[in-house]
């Protein structure tokens, strides 16, 4: 496992992240508290330090679970959690990016995960309501009072972001220094504003869904492979976008070349992420210690 620096600053962080949506079994699916220490001890045996959760996933058990997996060494990894979901329904406060929503979804958060800060956090998508001014304002004021170090946004159009970091530079505020994002083989339109501002912008990415929401891992392209992902398949609108004939062909693809190169479909769609130019630092789930192993696989594919 390689470092890479996040964005502007001086973190170094694996050139791989943990995904942690899938700790937990509160959704229905996942992983159970034993299976996910499993896919957290081999993320750390190759050499992993970053670990992504947020207050929504599996209804903050994801965070209680990296909390106690990272008790015993907290210093040794670059914790990143999310906040502007809400966890708690009927009450209008409970999301959002404004100041209310971030000091009480960040003071929960460290709460579960059991800290006194977290080194990364995360604006999970724009809220399209909350002034970017009273955003990056809260934001910095988290960053000097200790409790988190570094921040970043995902799911935001390129225009928001640049403002944001244009009006936290000018105010001697706390800037974004990295970008969470959709991309993969099958998922390209970054390509056209976001990535090319995160490279002018000095961003790192973190792309999500890197395998294109179990497309490009073979298991849809498969003779007689008609199952796959439960999650995806119960979605009936999601499958028809993500099965479609045009990701099917590109899946095959990716099969293809996975034959040519004698590794897994996974970890050709893993590689290409990691050849993009700029720090480009994806981020690979598991819902098994085999999952996690085949996507660790991909360091060794070039």
């Amino acid at each position: 496992m390689r470092y890479k620096l996040l964005g502007r600053s001086g973190l170094r962080v694996s050139e791989m992240a943990l995904g942690t949506m899938t700790f937990g079994t509160d959704w229905g699916w996942g992983a159970d508290r034993e299976e996910s220490k499993r896919i957290f001890d081999a993320y750390v045996m190759a050499g992993g330090n970053l670990i992504d959760t947020a207050n929504r996933y599996t209804d903050g058990t994801s965070e209680r679970y990296v909390g106690e997996f990272i008790a015993g060494d907290r210093d040794r990894f670059v914790v990143a959690t999310k906040y502007t979901i809400t966890n708690r329904d009927g009450d209008p406060n409970a999301a959002g990016n404004h100041r209310k929503n971030l000091a009480s979804s960040l003071r929960q958060s460290l709460e579960r995960l059991d800290v006194d800060h977290v080194d990364l956090l995360w604006v999970h998508m724009w809220d399209r309501t909350t002034p970017l001014e009273e955003t990056m304002r809260a934001l910095d004021d988290v960053v000097s009072s200790g409790k988190v170090h570094y921040v970043g946004i995902s799911d935001t159009p390129a225009w928001v972001v640049a403002r944001a970091n244009t009006i936290a530079e000018h105010r001697g505020w706390t800037r974004f220094n990295a970008l969470q994002l959709k991309y993969s083989l099958v998922e390209r339109t970054p390509e056209r504003e976001l990535l090319p501002m995160a490279r002018e912008l000095d961003l790192a990415v973190t792309p999500w869904a890197i395998v294109g929401a179990g497309v490009l891992t073979g298991k849809y392209t498969r003779e007689g492979g008609t199952t796959g992902d439960e999650r995806l398949l119960a979605e009936e609108e999601r499958a028809r976008v993500a099965l479609s004939d045009r990701n099917l062909a590109i899946a095959r693809e990716v099969d293809a070349v996975a034959v040519d190169v004698g590794c897994t479909s996974s970890q050709v769609a893993i590689s290409w992420m990691r050849s993009r130019p700029g720090v480009i630092v994806p981020i690979v789930g598991a819902r098994s210690l085999d999952q996690m192993e085949d996507n660790l696989g991909a360091l060794d594919v070039d």
